[in-house]
């Protein structure tokens, strides 16, 4: 029974066979390095880099449940991508409105 599940994974259409499969596990790294950032301090994050993370993951998320083979390698590593790029940004936002407002009111 392994062997079956094993070859049909093999043969499949999105499987290691493919760039189908190549792609969207090397894009692993992405968010894994994403991830390593989370103990980053936020002043060091950027709007522009997260942004593009946060929103390439979204739109390729969609794009990869609509191509055929359908490749959940992808939708899976899109939706990472598209998770840890808004989380960068609510922490970025979250320091940098926070700290505004804290120097505001120590002035005020």
């Amino acid at each position: 029974m392994a062997s079956s599940k094993l070859q049909a994974f093999w043969n499949h259409p999105a499987g290691p066979k493919t760039i189908h499969f190549w792609a969207p596990t090397f894009k692993w790294v992405i968010s894994i390095a994403n991830v390593a950032d989370f103990s980053k301090p936020p002043e060091t994050l950027s709007y522009p880099h997260q942004t593009v993370v946060a929103i390439s993951g979204l739109i390729w998320t969609r794009y990869s449940t609509v191509i055929i083979p359908k490749n959940w390698n992808l939708v899976c590593v899109n939706l990472t991508m598209a998770g840890t790029g808004a989380y960068q940004l609510s922490r970025k936002f979250l320091h940098d409105y926070h700290s505004e407002k804290k120097t505001a009111t120590e002035e005020g």
